[in-house]
């Protein structure tokens, strides 16, 4: 039904031309410092650009859970807290960055381009609730790493050399093209364990104790008791563990300071645990900090079961200047398809008919299962149907997250899968699996074809039992199609919007024919997925911007662009405006390639064309901005008007 991927998954139909596409690996250029010579000078052009992380497949590894590399680091400061017999679910069971490193290859076969490591900083040695800090999350130090990942005590002051076993992992992971992904936590340090609770370091030097809080670095609330009370989620203790106040600038000084040094060290993108649980104008001053400090970052945070339809972290997500995990849709998918909700699908089309919600849906972080749910098999789902979960979040709109051991079907039952069940030990390195085989080649799908990256979603056939959708972005477009059920399903006609012709499953090699943009009589065998993925032609220029504008509800029948004092924007003439490309209706985007104007300020502004009516025009003057010379820029904007 699947079977072995094609020798050719991208082409202008069967017989045409494979386009000259980015391979596996290959480092997508994309804005950074640039500091170039100009009449005897330096002139220093700061490109504000985070790097483009919607090609990317994730990879989320709990260390200590992944692959043990490095023996002689088992035993750690504290032998006790280590099980070699692997059977205390709350002790230290040896993986480590070592583990990782040789790893790797394993990694990139499967077409994982960032690696999602969970927290690295030094933790406290003891237990609480009869568990260790396997999973990273009591803090210690954050500008210490833990000695049980990398080669023991003369590696925790990682930021004084350039040697430690985190250098070797970031320079392996570069040297492939791959990036990793730092969980980090601002919200909390410790709980009591072993009699101290909240003893905070800076380098090994004691400047916070819970304890004995003279400079008041925590929160003394207690735990929250109320869940419907902001307030108490955003200053009372999460189940024991100290708060940080961060009122206190010395606080969040340290803090900023800490993750700076991680950034310099090579990390590309940051997870942010519990941002529920402090306010938003932490995170925005967090957040430019961090990104004017590393403007090529990619930041995503943790609201926990956020919803769209939840005011609070969509607030969040169009304001604190990061993107979330996208709890809403990862809920909608286990029901559908993790516990056969008779819903099925509509479910899930429920969650995509309010991405408008968002700024940045296409930027939201989708998932199927973490480290803090049982994983989809726990639910009662069998293999087929995860594959089903996997291939839609590998080709729906957002950033695919996978959970290591995805695909070997890495579960464990007890109790449910619950915490701390949900985290075994990765047992198999299979490559024939079939999980595997749809992840490699839906992961170069992501990479090559930019209506998956970044293109709008359209539903063009749904049931509870049946999902097709089209997704599209300028002429590239990619058409799935899906059956839950233990039936197989005839659909007399859909809409793909691919080109006419021959066309190939990317998965199973099957062959179509399209005419008039639609596929007739598809055939669906029981747990079925097809994708048909046709690339067009990419935006070439000497400068690429990829912009996007949020902010105005657009109807159907108009049409957002962009108009500027250049050529390339029209020099403010209307009928010559850059017209972009519909997300939804809340979000426009498009890649506007610049010749004559690179290397120089721009203005420029917003206009809707109406089929009837005269254009709508931002209520405001132009916005400037530096196009850089031979690189990718992002750039975000707020329609204006009165």
């Amino acid at each position: 039904m699947f079977g072995r991927p094609p020798r050719s998954l991208y082409s202008r139909g069967i017989e045409g031309d494979p386009m000259d596409t980015q391979k596996i690996g290959e480092v997508e250029p994309h804005s950074q410092i640039e500091v170039q010579e100009k009449e005897g000078e330096f002139v220093n052009l700061l490109q504000l650009s985070d790097i483009e992380f919607r090609g990317e497949t994730i990879y989320f590894i709990v260390v200590d859970r992944f692959f043990n590399g490095d023996p002689d680091n088992d035993d750690g400061p504290d032998p006790s807290l280590y099980d070699p017999e692997r059977q205390d679910w709350g002790k230290y069971w040896g993986g480590d960055l070592q583990g990782i490193i040789e790893k790797l290859d394993y990694l990139q076969q499967l077409g994982v381009t960032a690696v999602w490591v969970t927290p690295l900083f030094e933790q406290v040695e003891a237990m609480a609730w009869e568990a260790a800090p396997i999973h990273g999350y009591w803090t210690r130090d954050f500008k210490r790493i833990n000695p049980r990942w990398v080669a023991g005590e003369h590696e925790v002051r990682l930021f004084e050399r350039n040697d430690t076993t985190f250098d070797r992992l970031i320079e392996a992971l570069h040297k492939r093209g791959m990036k990793l992904v730092l969980d980090i936590v601002c919200n909390h340090s410790s709980p009591d364990a072993g009699g101290i609770k909240g003893q905070l370091f800076d380098d090994g030097k004691l400047i916070a104790d819970y304890s004995d809080d003279k400079d008041h670095w925590y929160h003394h609330y207690g735990d929250v008791s109320d869940w419907d009370d902001e307030w108490q989620v955003q200053n009372c203790e999460l189940a024991g563990l100290a708060t940080f106040n961060e009122n206190n600038v010395r606080y969040r000084n340290y803090i900023k300071g800490a993750i700076k040094l991680w950034l310099d060290k090579g990390v590309d993108a940051l997870r942010v645990d519990t941002v529920k649980h402090m306010p938003i104008w932490f995170w925005q001053e967090f957040n430019s900090d961090i990104q004017a400090h590393k403007p090529d970052v990619f930041v995503f945070g943790e609201w926990i079961y956020s919803h769209p339809l939840g005011e609070r972290p969509v607030e969040f997500a169009n304001y604190s200047g990061m993107t979330i995990l996208d709890f809403g849709l990862c809920v909608a998918i286990r029901q559908a398809l993790g516990q056969g909700d008779p819903a099925g699908f509509h479910l899930i089309e429920n969650i995509f008919k309010v991405d408008w919600r968002y700024r940045g849906a296409t930027e939201l972080v989708t998932f199927v299962d973490n480290h803090d749910m049982p994983r989809f098999q726990s639910l009662g789902a069998d293999g087929e149907a995860l594959r089903l979960a996997v291939d839609l979040i590998m080709t729906c709109r957002g950033i695919p997250c996978l959970y290591y051991g995805t695909e070997q079907y890495l579960h464990d039952d007890t109790d449910g899968g619950n915490d701390p069940y949900n985290r075994p030990m990765m047992e198999r390195w299979d490559t024939d699996t079939p999980m595997f085989q749809d992840i490699r080649v839906l992961s170069e799908v992501r990479r090559r074809n930019p209506a998956v990256k970044w293109g709008g979603q359209w539903t063009r056939y749904i049931t509870p039992e049946v999902f097709a959708y089209v997704r599209k972005y300028r002429d590239s477009r990619c058409f799935v199609a899906m059956n839950r059920s233990y039936e197989p399903v005839r659909l007399e006609a859909v809409l793909t919007e691919l080109p006419d012709g021959a066309h190939r499953c990317v998965l199973s090699e099957a062959k179509f024919t399209i005419q008039d943009g639609r596929l007739e009589k598809l055939e669906l065998a029981p747990r079925q997925v097809v994708v048909i993925s046709f690339v067009g032609r990419p935006v070439r220029g000497r400068e690429i911007v990829r912009i996007q504008v949020n902010g105005f509800r657009t109807q159907p029948g108009e049409v957002v662009g962009v108009i500027g004092d250049c050529p390339e924007l029209g020099d403010w003439d209307l009928s010559r405006a850059f017209r972009l490309e519909y997300i939804n209706d809340n979000t426009w985007f498009g890649e506007i390639p610049f010749k004559e104007s690179a290397n120089q300020i721009v203005a420029y502004k917003y206009v809707i064309f109406r089929e009837n009516g005269p254009p709508i025009n931002e209520n405001r003057t132009s916005r400037r901005r530096f196009v850089p010379d031979k690189s990718i820029a992002k750039w975000r904007d707020v329609w204006e008007e009165g």
